[in-house]
């Protein structure tokens, strides 16, 4: 699941996209928002419009693991903000 190239992409920090969830009905936090990078937390069916929606993306996208890598590299450069 590609949410931290997303949030980064967005350039958002683990914060700011847990609040952007809350905004749109789904209360989690930070670490939450972490483990779910990290593939130690699974994402519900029921959260995954929620965290698309904060995202700004398809939930199809989610799921798309093709990233080109000059894209991918800017994001990991750029910095995230609250």
């Amino acid at each position: 699941m590609r949410v931290r190239y997303y949030r980064l992409r967005a350039g958002l920090s683990r914060e700011a996209l847990a609040a952007r969830c809350g905004a749109a009905g789904w209360d989690i936090g930070g670490g939450t928002i972490a483990k779910i990078e990290a593939f130690r937390r699974s994402v519900y069916d029921a959260e995954l419009p929620v965290l698309a929606k904060a995202l700004k993306v398809g939930i199809m996208d989610l799921y798309d693991e093709t990233i080109p890598f000059r894209e991918l590299v800017a994001c990991l450069n750029k910095p995230a903000r609250s």
